[in-house]
């Protein structure tokens, strides 16, 4: 067992005596008739926010000063062809009516058409979003891979000497910018040592895109048995994959080894194991009522990715989501900037709503609306 187990266990006062909460209340009440009512309103909540998000996402695009009309095609139209153009996007009218026409395109999926190429915004975005999706749900995986081991080696063995180097490492959560370390490992990595391919796309020049089956690259490369393109988009994701893991899973390991911290010293945890338990069970039930709280920081890191693929696939020429959202500001194109931004908002409140949902089944006193206690 653990150092910190076992000095839990002698600590005075003693584990028997405490009372082992009862599982089976939780259980129980969360069985109970309607008790699934929190997962409607965490639903309800996330939907709430969403409506939010669509009026701040239209009027934050129309404090962008300019006519967009006119900076999206480089000054080039004037007199009636501007008016013509600035009626067919719905434009010339008042700030209400174009609300109204907002919402109504936006409750039936359209999109609009951006100013700046005349395509669809909505095939633009079904383009890119799986290989945004690609790079942070990677970059997730593997940060919260590597935030359980580190979390597990702080508080399993707290005299090994990298312990304090990990405690110190998660204390630091978020004091580099993602883009500043994408910089710096391009240059040692890419600059100096040559081990990984040339930011400046998914693929090497040489080879040929697989067909698009699921518009996942690496997994479309995989369908078609074509293992030198998988091969290609790995090493073009590597690094990005790299940078986002350092970046945010301190955050992670943070709020791991305080959860952890908490529960190893719990009177839970003391009643098993001065009632005998195997140490696999220990671990399983401090495990079990420590991961709701990283659960729920695992949806707002899913954000921050989100938000930060934007500058990491600028930085390494993956043509994604935030390529898409750099262009769209630089041709002050209002459509294609207001859509990425509600798909955008989609995206991180979907993850927040699957995270409080897998939260609340872990620990019912976390449940949207509930009790706090127990």
């Amino acid at each position: 067992m653990t150092a910190k187990i076992v000095d839990a266990v002698n600590a005075p006062g003693g584990a028997t005596a405490f009372e082992e909460p009862d599982d089976d209340t939780e259980r129980t009440s969360s069985s109970r008739p309607g008790s699934s009512l929190w997962v409607v309103r965490a639903a309800i909540s996330a939907l709430a926010n969403f409506v939010i998000y669509v009026f701040v996402a239209f009027f934050l695009v129309k404090l962008i000063p300019g006519d967009p009309v006119v900076s999206a095609s480089g000054g080039r139209l004037s007199g009636d062809a501007l008016e013509a153009a600035r009626e067919s996007y719905g434009l010339n009218g008042s700030v209400f009516e174009q609300l109204g026409t907002y919402l109504r395109e936006l409750a039936s999926l359209d999109l609009g058409t951006a100013i700046a190429t005349g395509r669809p915004v909505a095939g633009d975005l079904l383009v890119r979003i799986p290989a945004t999706l690609e790079l942070v749900v990677t970059g997730l995986f593997f940060g919260a891979l590597v935030s359980l081991a580190l979390a597990h080696l702080v508080v399993s063995r707290p005299s090994n000497p990298f312990a304090p180097a990990v405690r110190a490492y998660s204390r630091a959560a978020g004091a580099i910018p993602e883009y500043v370390i994408g910089i710096a490992f391009l240059f040692i990595f890419f600059a100096t040592l040559q081990w990984v391919p040339a930011p400046s796309g998914r693929l090497d020049a040489f080879l040929v895109a697989p067909p698009t089956v699921t518009g996942f690259p690496v997994l479309d490369a995989l369908i078609a048995g074509d293992t030198q393109s998988a091969g290609s988009y790995m090493a073009h994701l590597f690094l990005p994959v790299v940078v986002m893991v350092v970046a945010h899973s301190a955050l992670l390991t943070k709020t791991l080894v305080e959860a952890l911290d908490v529960e190893v010293a719990s009177p839970a945890t003391k009643f098993r194991i001065a009632s005998g338990a195997p140490r696999r069970i220990v671990l399983l039930a401090v495990y079990r009522r420590a991961l709701p709280a990283a659960l729920a920081m695992l949806g707002m890191v899913f954000g921050l990715l989100l938000g930060g693929a934007v500058v990491l696939e600028s930085l390494f020429g993956l043509g994604g989501l935030g390529q898409y959202a750099v262009d769209a500001v630089m041709a002050s194109d209002v459509f294609a900037l207001r859509s990425f931004l509600v798909v955008i908002a989609a995206m991180c409140l979907t993850a927040y709503f699957l995270a409080d949902v897998a939260t609340g089944l872990l620990d019912p006193r976390r449940r949207v609306g509930g009790r706090q206690e127990i």
